[in-house]
């Protein structure tokens, strides 16, 4: 059966109008993945603020939401109820996690050495002169009638472990001469100002914050020697879902690789996205970029880096009683992500 050219030409042309239409189809891009991020808010955590704040994860394929927590052990009943999907925090209280067979991976560092110790007005001058840490304690409590009260986070968190190490390992002080007092961030912070406690064990911004409203209280210690190497904030990711999320995963590493970069080559612009989640009325902008360049920031992507500190870490939790036993720690490690992100 032969056509006429005239339907012929007809189809040919409706044809091409068709095969024009699908080329010419817009493409959808896939859904962006919901991520619910659990963070302290500390300098620490400024990574994955800029990461947030430059659109970073957007161009990741997420959707991040945030909730802020008052300290890592306060996150990880979030990570075991199902909660958050990614732990921005200290890396102690995820060992712990792992004995109560919470499937966590640290799959990048933020920050090492974040903790210092600072000591309040009435402190302060029993450590000049040349005394040692240890004598400055002993002439507190011998001056004063009583141990010098020194707060910080809650027993297993980085902050705790590193106080008792910095004051039991480090400095030899007494044991009656120094009392622990566990709060949140924000309590540690007011306490400190209000006289409440003598000395606290901090971070940034807080550092940057007490001392410029009261240049009476002294910094004493820095991270490196409270305990060498400190392992400080990681990110850690939820067992189900990296498996579930693998590219997600990696585009959050991507990311965090991206914003500790910034963070080192632009502090000014990387300060922005910082103060429009840690700010919140409490501090400005000026503080914050003061803060992201003090000697207690120090930012590193590479959670290889700080795997032989966290064992030396976890070792010590032991020995203290925040944690029930050693565990391998290789195991809580995942880099292939950041060695992915970074190229090396």
């Amino acid at each position: 059966m032969r056509f006429p050219a005239s339907v012929l030409r007809s189809a040919l042309s409706a044809a091409a109008l068709l095969l024009v239409a699908f080329t010419q189809a817009p493409t959808f891009a896939a859904e962006p993945v919901p991520v619910r991020i659990g963070v302290i808010p500390v300098i620490g955590a400024a990574p994955i603020f800029v990461a947030n704040g430059e659109g970073y994860l957007k161009e990741a394929g997420l959707n991040p939401t945030f909730t802020t927590f008052e300290s890592g052990p306060n996150m990880i009943q979030a990570l075991a109820s199902g909660t958050i999907d990614v732990y921005v925090a200290g890396v102690a209280p995820l060992a712990v996690a792992r004995t109560k067979n919470i499937d966590v991976r640290v799959v990048a560092s933020t920050a090492i050495e974040e903790m210092v110790f600072v000591a309040g007005p009435k402190l302060a001058p029993y450590f000049e002169g040349g005394a040692s840490k240890a004598e400055a304690f002993a002439r507190f409590r011998a001056k004063e009638g009583k141990p010098a009260r020194l707060a910080t986070q809650p027993p297993g968190s980085v902050p705790n472990t590193t106080l008792q190490h910095w004051l039991w390992e480090v400095t030899k002080t007494g044991r009656g001469d120094a009392e622990i007092v566990s709060m949140g961030i924000d309590a540690t912070q007011q306490a400190l100002l209000a006289g409440a406690v003598d000395g606290a064990s901090i971070r940034e911004p807080a550092l940057t914050i007490v001392q410029g409203r009261n240049p009476a209280i002294k910094l004493i210690a820095l991270g490196g020697e409270m305990f060498p190497n400190q392992p400080g904030t990681v990110v850690g990711v939820f067992g189900a879902f990296a498996d579930k999320n693998p590219a997600a995963v990696e585009g959050l590493v991507k990311g965090i690789v991206r914003a500790v970069d910034l963070l080192k080559s632009d502090p000014a612009r990387a300060a922005k996205p910082v103060e429009a989640a840690l700010g919140k009325g409490i501090t400005d902008l000026a503080t914050i970029q003061k803060a992201l360049t003090s000697p207690a920031a120090k930012f590193t992507a590479d959670p290889r880096a700080i795997v032989e500190a966290t064992k030396a870490m976890q070792a010590y939790q032991v020995s203290i009683g925040t944690l029930d036993r050693d565990l391998p720690v290789d195991a809580l490690f995942v880099p292939s992500y950041y060695e992915k992100a970074a190229g090396r």
